[in-house]
């Protein structure tokens, strides 16, 4: 079920309506979104950016292989990543990427797995990142396009992929994973939905960690989420003020939102939403199809009722709807 591409544009992917009210399905498409909007909503989106987060090089010492994933900038130069393989690097261990250009020095090595690496740019540190980094597309994806004998159709396939593994709106650069509910809406739609009298409001969530790592605890009040960088600015917190109803756009923006009555508009946020959470804002959600013991499947589960949540993946599953990062939607009202 898991989605090996998208399709073929992006607000062509299919959507299941979820009405908590009168516990009830409905098979639509995402254009058909506009049905569902009335005066006085608004409409809230994530315009977090994915960054090349992908980085190959070499251990100085020896010339090992070394794949870095940029997870969460902790000041300048300092990057919270991961490491694969982490157990060749000790604290100390110099990692040299794109001839030289870059130089990651590993300061701290985490209980959680995670690596602390400070780089030494030849240059503007994100000019070489872009010049040498890849998009950090999801692993599950196995198409057999990635597999073509030609290098070049390969390096065509994983560009147009990366195309569409960033929203329209993505603006401040800083995710290393997608907000994936975002990436079915066009330029044309947004546009369509203020021609309805809807307002559009932004926020931004650098998707990192927290957003994909799995529960592993059996007593989920034992899972720590990571922090992950949030700011809602002013005109949102006012538009959402005078709004009938909240539209989130993706659980990265839920837990912005969420997050604002608790922690203020801007900062670090570790807030994990599960059955029993008390929604303040939120009033509807856009989301797609989410990872068994995922963060994600428990906090829609939150939001719609975790039976409902489960008859509703259960009819998806029926109808063949597509799962994950490039699959198809969920209108939760």
């Amino acid at each position: 079920m898991i989605a090996s591409e998208p399709a073929t544009k992006r607000d062509h992917s299919r959507l299941l309506v979820l009405d908590r009210q009168k516990r009830s399905l409905e098979h639509k498409y995402f254009y058909d979104l506009l049905e569902y909007f009335k005066p006085g909503d608004l409409l809230v989106l994530n315009n977090t950016k994915v960054i090349p987060a992908n980085l190959v090089g070499e251990k100085a010492d020896g010339g090992a292989k070394i794949e870095v994933l940029l997870v969460k900038m902790l000041r300048a130069k300092v990057w919270q990543c991961l490491v694969k393989p982490g157990k060749r690097l000790k604290v100390g261990s110099e990692v040299s990427f794109g001839d030289g250009e870059l130089i990651g020095t590993v300061l701290e090595k985490l209980e959680s797995g995670e690596q602390i690496l400070q780089f030494e740019a030849k240059g503007s540190f994100w000019e070489i990142v872009h010049k040498i980094g890849e998009t950090p597309l999801p692993p599950y994806i196995k198409n057999p396009k990635l597999q073509a004998p030609n290098s070049k159709q390969i390096s065509n396939f994983k560009s147009q992929l990366s195309k569409r593994y960033q929203t329209v709106y993505a603006q401040k650069e800083g995710a290393s994973a997608a907000p994936t509910a975002g990436l079915h809406f066009t330029d044309e739609l947004l546009e369509k939905i203020k021609v309805l009298g809807i307002d559009v409001a932004y926020v931004t969530l650098h998707t990192g960690l927290a957003t994909f790592l799995p529960v592993r605890s059996e007593d989920i009040h034992d899972h720590k989420m990571h922090t992950e960088y949030y700011e809602i600015p002013a005109e949102t917190v006012e538009a959402v003020k005078k709004a009938k109803r909240v539209i989130a756009v993706g659980t990265t923006s839920v837990r912005a939102l969420e997050s604002y009555p608790i922690k203020g508009s801007a900062g670090e946020t570790d807030l994990f939403i599960y059955p029993g959470f008390g929604f303040k804002v939120v009033d509807a959600v856009i989301t797609n199809f989410h990872w068994p013991r995922s963060t994600l499947i428990m906090l829609v589960s939150a939001f719609a009722g975790k039976d409902f949540i489960m008859q509703a993946y259960q009819e998806a599953i029926r109808q063949e709807y597509r799962f994950f990062s490039f699959g198809d939607a969920m209108l939760i009202l």
